[in-house]
Order: C-alpha cells, then structure tokens, then sequence
C-alpha cells in the first residue's frame, strides 16, 4: 500500500489505461462490471473516488465510430445502391462493434491519464480587488 518512488511515464500510463489496470500500480484490476469500477485497487489500494470521467469516453467513441459507419455507409451507398436492408445488415453490427467494443479501453485510458496528470474538480480562487 506504498506509492511507486519513480514517476510513471506517459506511455507507461497509456498502456495500463489501455489494458484496464489500476493507474498507479498497473497491476490491478480497474472495473468489477463491464463499465462499472471497482471502489478501490486491489493490489496497491488507490482510493478510485477520484474518477471522474463524466461522458468524455462515450463522447470520443461516437465522434469516432460515426465517422468511420457513416464513412463507409456513404461509400457503400454511392458505389453499389444496396436496398435498405442491406445497410441495416451492414451498419448495425458494426455500430456495435465501434460504440460497445472500445468502450471499457477509452474510459480508463481517459481514468489513467486524470491520474498521471492530477487532474481534479475546478476550484475558485478569491481575488482580492485592486
């Protein structure tokens, strides 16, 4: 239950965003559900209360998978004419694969890097008045 005495890299804290582990250990497990975190690192202890992603994941994975399914729905489109059903055979499982499958990866990746950089809620400052 110590803190690491060397710093963690950036791309140190990519790759355990990435894989899903704890930030500051890289060792354990980050979620106990598909989405949903556990409350504390079971290997080093981190308290994760501090997580805040808000819809910053699910904002990047749409942004992301819209342009690649309505890219590839326009090029389908325009070249071949398919009817209807097809684009739905087509479009729906891949809007799946792109919105459910990288999901779980972006959020702790965006997890990892409010660890690495200290991030925290916003504070005022009082200002004395000149």
């Amino acid at each position: 239950m110590q803190e690491q005495a060397s710093p963690v890299s950036l791309t140190q804290t990519v790759t355990r965003g990435l894989a899903c582990k704890c930030p500051r250990c890289g060792e354990g497990k980050l979620y106990g559900g598909f989405i949903t975190l556990r409350p504390n690192c079971g290997r080093c202890g981190l308290d994760y209360a501090f997580i805040d992603t808000g819809d910053g994941p699910a904002i990047f994975i749409i942004m992301i998978a819209g342009a690649i399914v309505v890219g590839a729905a326009l090029i389908v489109e325009v070249k071949y004419q398919p009817p209807f059903w097809v684009h739905a055979a087509l479009w729906l499982p891949l809007i799946l694969a792109t919105t459910l499958l990288p999901l779980r990866s972006m959020k702790s990746l965006l997890i990892a890097l409010q660890f690495h950089h200290k991030a925290s809620e916003g504070q005022l400052i009082a200002r004395n008045p000149k």
